[in-house]
């Protein structure tokens, strides 16, 4: 092996490696199921979307087949392209959303009443709750990592998030007196004050025996079943904080303190109220901003908190529900924008506080995944464990890794599961070709189609890519990622690996992670950008190849492989040092 070192004035370190290195398998397969799965989307597209980016399909409102599903159905496609996915992913991303926009702007309803004008105004779905705004940012929420500086996403990044800064009269969101989003149900027409109906969440009657409903109902009134207990929507939600994400990519882009500034005041509100409720965090605060204000007292209360129990229409099932996981996003970004770690403890404090309540239970150990009038309840095997792996992936400790369940990902990090890379992708390329089989043989068509029932089908399943070449947990939608390190392409001038390029990050730490890349290709040589985390939060500081040392003392570093050449890497940063940034290298 040979390398070379230098500084320039950009602050980019480069290493050259020479040393030659057979293609390993996890390679090979990594660059195939990238390949496969923008086949498979591009094949998907064909079938379900037309040239101006609309669903082929019933367009409708509601929480089980609305407009956040038809664009839901490209979930993981940015995220594909970022890691080195072909032009086509974007381009198809991108005409998807601005149809997208166009389709539900078009479509109404006759009996839900704030959608008569068009389901989505000002781009924006009118008035829901983040569920499923979240499943309609989709796409959106990770195309800043793509192209940061398309017009349209500014735009709409600056517009949206002003619905959520009190910037527009027209939807008023945010009380910045009480630091609350007013509402479970909220939008571009601002927030809905008043009890919830069935026929909100539902959308219009539909005709019976057409369409294929997704979520077990039978028929238009067991729709209304599914959501008659939904009602109490006044007041804040820990997933409203899933609306940061909007103010989190339009700081990313720009800069501008504002939208920071507004992050941390409302994450930070959330933060307080978690601690004054003794740790853990309620599910509705009032118009007047206490704890349970909306709720008779009641800090479990609200439609999907703590408390929210109902009962499926078709068979009687008990079924419990929330979007309390969903709250975790705030805290993310919170992290991100600050670097404070101590963003995770209100979460990781909260885990523990709930599993102290765990009981046995006929010779086995059961803990509680709900709250009502009478406690604890819904004690089920195995600890609560909701936002572990992103707590502990956030500080790394010890203690925080023991919460999570096993992993096969983290287990490989530990050195205690070689063949995990091989055989998740491997189970990947087996997925994709199932998933392209439904597609295959779909007998829906356009007018007997609604918008969930492709959600399934689609190929896009970038986890497992994501684990191995960026060294972070899977991504989530509407919330920003995190990662070890991201990758460029300076010839192409483009995110991702380039074409011929693999990467496996084997170790992640506080100080210092490992990864190995390798240029398959045995004619040509090749450049790769390595940055550190997805938004350059964290700041590299040397790289070690054969325990030979160079100090990177900048923001990125450029690798450049000779033909059929690779190396391991082990790298040292500071990790959320930097504040983070949608640019670019260049």
């Amino acid at each position: 092996m040979t390398f070379t070192f230098l500084k320039k004035a950009n602050t980019m370190a480069t290493l050259t490696i020479t040393t030659p290195m057979p293609p390993p398998a996890w390679a090979l397969l990594q660059k195939e199921s990238l390949k496969a799965q923008a086949r498979a989307c591009e094949y998907f597209y064909d079938r379900y979307f037309d040239e101006r980016g609309y669903m082929r399909c019933v367009p409708r409102w509601g929480g089980d087949d609305g407009p956040d599903d038809a664009i839901e159905n490209l979930t993981g496609w940015p995220i594909l392209y970022m890691m080195g996915g072909p032009e086509k992913l974007l381009d198809l991303c991108n005409l998807a959303q601005d149809g997208h926009i166009l389709q539900y702007t078009e479509a109404k309803t006759v009996d839900v009443p704030f959608c008569r004008d068009g389901m989505y105004y000002k781009e924006f779905p009118v008035m829901f709750d983040w569920l499923h705004n979240g499943e309609s940012m989709s796409v959106f929420g990770d195309l800043g990592l793509c192209d940061p500086k398309a017009e349209e996403f500014e735009r709409r990044v600056r517009l949206w998030s002003g619905f959520y800064m009190d910037e527009d009269p027209g939807a008023r969101n945010y009380d910045p007196e009480h630091r609350i989003i007013r509402s479970l149900f909220n939008g571009s027409r601002g927030p809905m004050l008043r009890k919830a109906e069935a026929i909100d969440w539902a959308g219009d009657p539909i005709e019976e025996g057409r369409f294929v409903l997704a979520h077990g109902e039978r028929n238009f009134e067991e729709m209304l079943g599914h959501f008659k207990d939904y009602t109490d929507v006044i007041g804040d939600h820990p997933s409203n904080m899933l609306a940061t994400g909007l103010a989190f990519n339009a700081y990313a882009l720009t800069g501008e303190d504002k939208y920071r500034n507004w992050i941390l005041e409302y994450v930070d509100a959330w933060v307080e109220r978690t601690r004054a409720n003794g740790g853990i965090i309620p599910t509705n605060i009032g118009l007047d901003g206490t704890i349970g204000g909306a709720c008779d007292g009641k800090w479990y209360g609200g439609c999907y908190g703590w408390g929210f129990t109902t009962a499926a229409p078709q068979d009687g099932r008990i079924v419990h529900r929330d979007t309390i996981h969903l709250g975790l996003s705030g805290f993310s970004h919170a992290l991100l924008l600050t670097g404070d770690r101590s963003y995770a403890a209100p979460w990781s404090e909260m885990i523990d506080l709930i599993n102290e309540n765990g009981r046995e239970e006929d010779g086995q150990m059961v803990y509680p995944n709900k709250h009502g009038d009478d406690g604890w309840y819904n004690f089920t095997p195995g600890p609560y464990s909701v936002g572990a792996m992103e707590t502990w992936y956030w500080s790394l400790a010890e203690e925080a890794r023991v919460r999570c369940p096993d992993n096969p990902w983290l287990r490989f990090l530990a050195g205690e599961n070689p063949d995990y890379p091989d055989e998740a992708l491997r189970a990947d390329l087996a997925t994709v070709r199932e998933k392209v089989e439904c597609v295959r043989n779909d007998p829906m068509t356009p007018d007997t189609r609604l918008s969930d029932n492709t959600n399934g089908f689609n190929p896009a399943i970038p986890e497992t890519l994501f684990q191995q070449t960026m060294g972070g947990p899977a991504p989530k939608r509407a919330q920003a990622v995190h990662c070890m390190f991201r990758y460029f392409d300076p010839l192409e001038r483009r995110p991702g690996l380039p074409d011929d390029v693999a990467a496996l990050v084997d170790s992640i730490g506080e100080e210092r992670s490992a990864v190995t890349l390798v240029n398959l290709n045995p004619v040509h040589p090749a450049e790769v950008i390595i940055q550190g985390g997805a938004y350059r939060e964290h700041a590299l500081k040397s790289a070690s190849v054969d325990n030979v040392k160079v100090e990177i003392a900048g923001d990125y570093l450029k690798l450049q492989l000779a033909p059929g050449s690779g190396a391991r890497l082990v790298i040292t940063h500071e990790r959320y040092t930097n504040q983070p940034t949608l640019d670019f290298p260049w």
